[in-house]
């Protein structure tokens, strides 16, 4: 099983507005990509300086898989929204 993470800080300008929009759009992803078999998004509470925004927990059966779903239109289409919102990112992917 391929295990896919990402952090993200969203830009100030809009912040919880867009939060919850790139939340709720990464959400419909599951039912539109076959291969992505589960997705978890969470919005942070503690807002230390440490802490991002957003984290995003999806698994995949194979590599392959995750690149799928890294071209897919459905996920291309969130992620033009995130590049304008988003000022930075943090990602992990392995194996489990």
């Amino acid at each position: 099983m391929i295990v896919h993470i990402v952090m993200f800080k969203f830009k100030d300008e809009d912040k919880y507005d867009n939060i919850l929009t790139v939340k709720g759009m990464l959400e419909k992803l599951p039912s539109k990509i076959d291969v992505l078999k589960k997705m978890e998004v969470g919005i942070d509470f503690n807002h230390s300086e440490r802490a991002y925004d957003m984290s995003l927990y999806s698994t995949f059966e194979t590599k392959d898989d995750l690149a799928l779903y890294a071209t897919h239109p459905a996920h291309l289409e969130v992620l033009a929204l995130i590049k304008e919102v988003v000022e930075k990112t943090k990602v992990v992917d392995y194996e489990k």
